[in-house]
């Protein structure tokens, strides 16, 4: 798919092809290695020898991890969930291209990481040998943020015009999107506006549209930028970000059983952030200030909770936190397929792994949920009426 991407954060247009094809494993691993992030950054090339690991790296799709994204983490290592890994395991952001997250696994810089389902499905057409371990977002949590009083709720208003983007790897996000409400893509500019600068570029009137998602609505609020949002999480099929391993790891048992555990405590931190929301909030506030400073309680929970109706789903429907449906996810495959973004079909259950979700659901409930509600908070943050914020959780929503 030979796509105009145009990018306004260097000062000058660049023109070439998205990242959606057209980029061969030798280029794809040319570039990794050329790019401002280099090997030394999260350590060697190359898989580590010893058993099972001896480090574990988990890579966010972002350039920072100083977001509330990431929350099940924070709470989880904050309460010792894990603890019984025989390791530290770190936790690390990703350069600013959006397939890094992929590109690091896939030549072993790190272990785990987080993409969304197109730029999985990237790494998937250019031969990387990954598979998907734990479904983080059951839900849609990406939406387009417009400036109060132009947005639409029939997204084919977008036709002929522009969608900013802080990467044009997150092409592989919107292209989907749009498709399945009946958009022509083709008609659809996108521009490269840069991480972090892409949504003050809107304010700024130098886009039409700007892809966001949950959490990051209530943190640009945060940062002055006020929008009204198409919200995929109210009205789009597809679903956000997943966890993706090496696709050997899961066929080495010693790797296989390490992950067990890793995806538990991460389950252990999901289930204990839906109990009690705000002491999520606070072991992230704990980790970085700045954030705490700069969006605060109130809006610290609206994140959080907008976080966690992504990340549950319809909980009554799975088989716990982490789990795949693999019908979606094939109706996905066959979506991108058809658009072209692809050109190799995918078989869901080739790529995606339910094999360690009973492991990863498999802990004492109970124990969590009286965890969470034991947990003490600061005043600032226990006097956040949680069922106020839920009642405008979507206030932002275009009516």
């Amino acid at each position: 798919m030979n796509t105009r991407v145009t990018t306004i954060n260097e000062g000058f247009e660049m023109v070439g092809f998205s990242p959606i094809g057209g980029m061969n494993r030798r280029t794809f691993l040319q570039v990794s290695a050329a790019g401002a992030v280099t090997a030394t950054v999260l350590g060697g090339v190359g898989r580590a020898s010893a058993a099972p690991y001896s480090k574990f790296t988990w890579i966010s799709p972002r350039g920072t991890l100083e977001v509330l994204d990431d929350f099940g983490f924070w709470i989880g290592k904050k309460m010792g969930y894990f603890a019984d890994l025989g390791l530290d395991p770190e936790m690390q952001p990703g350069p600013s291209d959006g397939t890094a997250t992929v590109k690091f696994v896939d030549v072993g810089q790190a272990d785990m990481g987080f993409p969304s389902p197109g730029i999985f499905s990237f790494a998937l057409e250019n031969g990387m040998k990954l598979k998907s371990a734990f479904h983080w977002g059951a839900r849609d949590t990406f939406s387009l943020a417009f400036r109060k009083g132009e947005g639409s709720n029939d997204l084919k208003a977008l036709e002929g015009k522009t969608i900013l983007l802080g990467s044009a790897a997150w092409q592989s996000i919107v292209d989907p999107m749009l498709a399945v409400q009946g958009v022509d893509i083709s008609k659809v500019k996108y521009v490269e506006a840069g991480w972090p600068t892409w949504g003050t570029a809107l304010a700024a009137g130098q886009g039409d549209a700007a892809l966001a998602w949950e959490g990051l609505r209530a943190e640009w609020i945060g940062s002055g930028l006020n929008f009204e949002y198409w919200l995929g999480v109210q009205r789009s099929p597809l679903f956000a970000n997943t966890y993706v391993v090496r696709a050997a790891d899961l066929e080495d048992p010693d790797k296989k059983a390490f992950l067990d555990k890793y995806l538990r405590a991460w389950s252990m931190g999901l289930e204990f952030a839906y109990h009690n929301p705000m002491a999520a909030v606070h072991a992230v506030f704990e980790q970085f200030p700045s954030l705490a400073t700069n969006i605060g309680p109130e809006l610290g929970a609206t994140s959080i909770l907008q976080q966690i109706n992504v990340v549950r789903g319809d909980m009554d429907k799975r088989k716990g936190w982490g789990d795949h449906d693999m019908t979606a996810w094939q109706t996905f495959f066959d979506k991108i397929h058809d658009l072209g973004q692809i050109k190799n079909p995918i078989v869901a259950t080739d790529v995606c792994s339910n094999d360690c979700i009973g492991a990863a659901n498999d802990f004492d409930h109970a124990k969590v949920e009286a965890d969470a509600k034991a947990y003490v908070l600061p005043p600032e943050l226990a006097a956040v009426d949680i069922e106020a914020v839920k009642a405008k959780l979507y206030d932002q929503a275009i009516a």
